[in-house]
């Protein structure tokens, strides 16, 4: 089943630009769902740091026809992973991540919120751990993040 998920991940084409800015849209504040706090979107063509990370980033979309998400790595550092929301649970976001670490191979990390304990879990279950966590901030307001890191296998 695996290879039928990867037959539906392709590089990034500049009139993805769009759909990418609209996952991240809708997708962005479920990661701080958790918070105690209600944060307000910053779009992605208005986030200088996020958008910078995104465009020097290796871009990947899951499409089947339709786009249900998307991956971005840079050398070892996945800098994002955002599926649409109806469609998780269903392996998107796991294809998405099993592709990047091939992609990179090798010691792998990146950042999430502290938080979102569903994103904490599968990555955990792909070998990452939790090396250390720090306040950093999204649109003015502060959040605690943690860095995960998956050791190089073999």
């Amino acid at each position: 089943m695996q290879a039928e998920f990867y037959m539906c991940i392709r590089p990034f084409k500049d009139s993805d630009y769009s759909t990418i800015t609209r996952i991240y849209a809708n997708t962005k504040l479920d990661e701080l769902r958790y918070e105690d706090k209600v944060f307000e979107l910053l779009p992605l063509e208005e986030d200088a740091v996020r958008l910078k990370q995104l465009s020097e980033s290796d871009i990947y979309l899951y499409d089947n026809g339709e786009v249900l998400g998307y991956g971005a790595v840079f050398g070892q550092e996945i800098r994002a992973l955002f599926v649409l929301s109806k469609y998780r649970g269903l392996g998107v976001g796991q294809a998405i991540l099993a592709f990047l670490m091939a992609k990179a191979g090798g010691e792998m990390s990146l950042y999430l919120a502290s938080s979102n304990l569903p994103a904490k879990r599968l990555y955990e279950k792909y070998g990452f751990i939790t090396v250390e966590t720090f306040e950093t901030r999204y649109n003015g307001l502060a959040v605690f993040a943690d860095k995960m890191v998956r050791p190089a296998v073999g």
